[in-house]
């Protein structure tokens, strides 16, 4: 007798169109994401740009929002890959309700509103806060670097641009007389039927990069003029680079060599992972990092951290004054760890303050069972989660400003899959 299977009719309507609830089952991060948005976030700052009566009536600016949202949680950041996903996969249209836009307006949603949907990790936390997953008990410091939208090949080191600069001015002199000489050359054979002014292509292109170079050079003189304002110096260090895909961005080195990126800084509740605070900047080094970290945790969440860890980075007789007034327990590293301990190598040579020396001897009493060891099973996890499980190894945008806010929103995707998972 022959198996019977369940019918498979691909022809089949639907006598009754499908909830966009019953397109993922209950529970699903989808749903939650999606009525989050929709009943526990201020959204006026996103539709209050929404006045005009005429034209085409746009998406749904809270639908809009909430995709942006979900799509970050699921680790999908393009908008082409997120319209893809409005097209073809159920958890996208449980979110949309089926509606279909196309990556151009997403993109252009996302540059419109992106301070509005950055200033969504407040609230985010804010939740978290309720939902009781902020102790603020212990809290993790540490930065990772994340590459920018632009190729480290596109940067010029000063010294390199002064050289360059003179170099296309004599070539493209030396091509204009060239040009000059067939324009009257071809007036000769052709007759004047030419206007005789116009730029070869070829000269043009050299032309515009000679003009890219210059005002680059000029960016960097009137950095180191702004900088050393008060001895009146101004000079440039002849190593000094500048990309010209995004000029905010810095040559950093990381894991996987030097690369062009930006420096990412997070300071992660001990108790559930939840981001507190977040911020970026183009420093190589953490260090000065840590008075804005500690800022911005009282600021989002109304009360300062009771602990914090962070590694030798951070150490400074700056900033271990800094946690001290703010009455701050600090558990920060003043060397480099053996491996396999917990214990920092004492590294006084080099810290020779005396608040490093206090911190040294602080670590070194606990041990093993020293708080500094919460800082691994902490903020460096959220770190791989950023990265590993959700992608997000590369900008979208350029410039510091944009790139402040997208890293503030991959950091509200992260805190809302936290309190998806403790809602559940």
């Amino acid at each position: 007798m022959a198996k019977t299977f369940r019918e498979w009719d691909v022809d089949q309507g639907w006598l009754l169109p499908p909830s966009v609830h019953e397109l993922v089952p209950p529970g699903h991060v989808a749903h939650f994401v999606r009525t989050t948005v929709r009943e526990d976030l201020d959204l006026s700052s996103i539709l209050e740009c929404y006045q005009e009566e005429r034209g085409q009536p746009p998406y749904h600016p809270v639908m809009m929002t909430a995709l942006v949202l979900y799509a970050y949680t699921q680790g999908v950041f393009s908008s082409r890959k997120i319209a893809r996903g409005c097209e073809e996969r159920v958890d996208f249209m449980a979110v949309t309700a089926l509606s279909k836009p196309d990556f151009r307006t997403i993109s252009d949603f996302r540059l419109r509103h992106l301070k509005a949907l950055s200033g969504l990790f407040d609230q985010v936390l804010g939740l978290c806060q309720r939902a009781g997953l902020v102790k603020l008990g212990h809290v993790a410091l540490d930065g990772t670097k994340i590459k920018a939208n632009a190729s480290k090949h596109k940067a010029m080191s000063y010294g390199r641009m002064v050289l360059k600069e003179k170099e296309l001015k004599a070539l493209v002199r030396s091509w204009f007389e060239r040009a000059q000489k067939e324009d009257e050359e071809e007036d000769r054979l052709f007759g004047k039927d030419r206007r005789g002014d116009e730029m070869p292509a070829w000269v043009a292109n050299k032309e515009e990069r000679r003009k890219r170079i210059s005002e680059a050079k000029k960016a960097l003189e009137e950095e180191a003029r702004k900088r050393d304002e008060g001895d009146g110096s101004g000079q440039v260090d002849p190593k000094t680079q500048r990309n010209f895909t995004d000029p905010d961005s810095r040559l950093m080195k990381t894991r996987e060599g030097f690369e062009q990126a930006y420096n990412c800084q997070l300071a992660v509740d001990q108790a559930s992972q939840v981001i507190v605070a977040a911020q970026t900047s183009r420093s190589q080094n953490d260090s000065g990092e840590l008075p804005g970290l500690l800022e911005q945790i009282k600021k989002n969440t109304g009360r300062q951290a009771r602990e914090i860890s962070a590694d030798s980075n951070y150490c400074s007789e700056a900033n271990l004054k800094e946690i001290s007034r703010r009455h701050i327990r600090g558990y920060i590293a003043t060397g480099r760890q053996h491996h396999g301990s917990d214990t920092p190598v004492d590294r006084l040579g080099q810290k020779k303050g005396e608040r490093a020396r206090s911190m040294n001897a602080r670590l070194r009493r606990g041990s093993w069972r020293s708080r500094y060891r919460l800082r691994k099973q902490t903020v460096e996890p959220v770190i791989g989660q950023i990265k590993e499980a959700m992608g997000f190894r590369r900008f979208l945008l350029r410039g510091i400003e944009k790139v402040a806010a997208e890293w503030r929103l991959i950091c509200a995707a992260h805190d809302l899959r936290k309190l998806a998972v403790a809602g559940r």
